[in-house]
């Protein structure tokens, strides 16, 4: 896959890291990212790169669905206030994950996630991204409401169906 129009931040760098350590074969170049993810082997983000990261968490999601397992650490990165992850938690369990805080990580395991009804108590851009992806390889069909509906929500289905994902509903009011 190659992503274009990328911007120059330390988060994307990050991310590029991270998915390099769990397998992943990147290639990045000013404002370009090229990623494979044929040979990803290790479904584990670990501390000393996600701390330093909100978005790390939306690792969790698409790792359970593709592995059955994932092991996200609790995320860092964030100065503006107080912004949980029980709604990423809530939602993949939902869909069939048992989920475990262990040492600061979350641990995520299911044989298969299956297509659930999500009620966000909140509206949440990371939390419609992550349980979309986790829900592309899910078993049946997931609805999401009360769902963001940000551009970068909307950016990420287009992505997602670009690929094969069959999403409807994505930024309508």
């Amino acid at each position: 896959m190659r992503i274009t129009n990328v911007p120059q931040l330390n988060d994307v760098r990050t991310m590029v890291r991270l998915l390099e350590m769990m397998g992943v074969k990147a290639r990045a170049q000013p404002h370009e990212v090229e990623l494979d993810a044929g040979a990803l082997t290790e479904p584990y983000a670990p501390y000393d790169l996600v701390k330093t990261m909100r978005a790390s968490i939306l690792a969790l999601g698409p790792l359970t669905a593709r592995f059955g397992e994932a092991r996200v650490s609790l995320p860092g990165g964030c100065a503006i206030g107080e912004r949980p992850v029980d709604l990423h938690i809530s939602g993949l369990t939902a869909m069939g994950a048992e989920i475990a805080i262990e040492a600061g990580n979350i641990h995520a395991t299911a044989k298969r996630l299956k297509g659930a009804r999500i009620f966000m108590d909140t509206v949440t851009v990371t939390g419609t991204e992550n349980l979309m992806m986790a829900a592309c390889l899910a078993q049946g069909e997931t609805v999401l409401e009360n769902a963001a509906r940000e551009p970068e929500v909307s950016d990420l289905a287009r992505c997602l169906i670009a690929m094969g994902a069959r999403i409807a509903g994505h930024g309508r009011t």
